[in-house]
């Protein structure tokens, strides 16, 4: 059962209770609208506050006082939610009641958050020089291993191909020369920026009562102040035009992306079919992309979809021969008209519902999943509880996916093709 709670103005804590596991955890997330201007800095600013406070002044104090706690972790928690980016930390730590005698876990553990969270080693004026500088070349580091899993790189091509007008297409984690600019004063200076005006949204699970979660946390952030400004609704794709992008690197395997665009998205009554549409067209190994391009004709090495309900957008990628760009966008035109013309057998549909079923069934197995879970439809503003969506699932007919499948229209695409192509 979940319980939301407002701490102070701007802050709102979910929980959910849930006695079955051994451990709980709790994330912090500040929302901010996706800004290609502060991206780099949302993603960096976690793994400096993990870096060192005032009172535990380097990983090695941090990691003694984690073990103290029953080899309890903390993360940094970077998502795209929409237009949302948020930004903090993920803890997870062992319940109370599996403590030694006398012990306690949860509450310590919250009082350290705050510490990591609030009272972070500074220097003349900004946070500590080198953490900032060490985590600036670990984040470009990872943003540059992007490019070397042409897979990834490709998705987020078309992701940026297509939204030329939405925010949608800013990375995650920024760019790199924006990571560049960042110093430990800005850095600090917009982490003052974060705590003063930025919603925030935690969300608990496990077995302690969410009133006592509840009073634990107020103290965190009831003496910040600040004007946190709600954030406006989550909005439906903003079309910037269509565009069709050929990019040449040094690749022996050529990538090929489509994205198409539906007004269906997570707040629409068709959600759940459009769910299932993307899972039988190309969303899995039963469906028409990967049995018939991959499997029957060899067109590909690897091909799939995916739908992004808080935009409206499907996108369908895949590894191809270069030399079969043609007959490969061809065919999974060819695909995509079988659905809406309903051309779709039982078994098919029975699969494909219970690929997100089985989703949805595992939602409970552990409480990352389950916060993952509640944390990703809260924030993108999804309206059903997991019960209604499990039933809305099950309830998907053939007629429901082709009518979702004729929504979908052809955007944009994206190319990329080796140098000898």
């Amino acid at each position: 059962m979940s319980h939301t709670f407002t701490l102070s103005p701007g802050v709102t804590l979910h929980c959910v209770h849930d006695s079955r596991f051994k451990q709980g955890c709790l994330s912090i997330q500040f929302l901010r609208l996706m800004d290609a201007k502060e991206a780099a800095l949302n993603a960096l600013l976690p793994a400096i506050l993990l870096r060192g406070t005032v009172n535990y002044k380097d990983l090695r104090a941090i990691t003694r006082k984690l073990d103290d706690l029953y080899g309890a972790s903390v993360s940094a928690l970077v998502r795209r939610i929409g237009d949302y980016q948020t930004t903090g930390l993920y803890c997870a730590f062992m319940e109370d009641r599996f403590a030694l005698e006398g012990d306690e876990i949860l509450r310590p553990m919250l009082e350290f958050v705050q510490e990591l969270l609030l009272n972070p080693l500074t220097q003349d004026g900004g946070f500590c020089r080198e953490y900032v500088e060490s985590e600036k070349r670990n984040l470009i580091l990872t943003i540059e291993s992007e490019l070397n899993d042409k897979r990834s790189y490709a998705a987020g091509q078309l992701l940026k191909t297509m939204c030329s007008a939405d925010s949608f297409g800013i990375p995650r984690l920024g760019e790199k020369d924006t990571v560049a600019a960042i110093d430990h004063k800005n850095a600090y200076a917009h982490y003052q920026t974060l705590l003063q005006e930025s919603e925030v949204a935690l969300f608990y699970v496990g077995s302690a009562q969410p009133e006592q979660v509840a009073e634990l946390l107020t103290p965190m952030f009831s003496n910040l102040g600040g004007n946190r400004a709600a954030l406006p609704p989550q909005t439906p794709f903003r079309d910037g035009g269509k565009k069709d992008k050929l990019e040449t690197l040094d690749v022996a395997q050529a990538k090929l992306g489509m994205g198409f665009i539906t007004p269906i998205t997570n707040q629409s009554p068709d959600f759940a079919a459009m769910q299932v549409c993307n899972t039988l067209f190309g969303g899995g190994m039963t469906s028409k992309l990967f049995q018939n391009l991959r499997e029957n004709m060899s067109l590909c090495y690897s091909i799939g979809s995916g739908y992004y309900g808080s935009k409206g957008i499907l996108t369908v990628n895949a590894g191809i021969n270069a030399q079969k760009e043609d007959i490969a966008r061809q065919e999974i035109l060819h695909q995509l008209s079988a659905c809406q013309q309903g051309q779709i057998s039982e078994s098919e549909l029975q699969s494909a519902k219970e690929a997100i079923l089985s989703a949805l069934r595992g939602v409970h197995d552990s409480p990352g999943a389950i916060e993952n879970y509640y944390a990703t439809h809260c924030l993108s503003n999804f309206p059903l509880r997991l019960e209604e969506h499990y039933e809305a699932v099950s309830r998907v007919t053939i007629p429901q996916v082709a009518e979702a499948a004729r929504s979908l229209q052809l955007h944009s695409s994206y190319f990329l093709k080796g140098v000898q192509a």
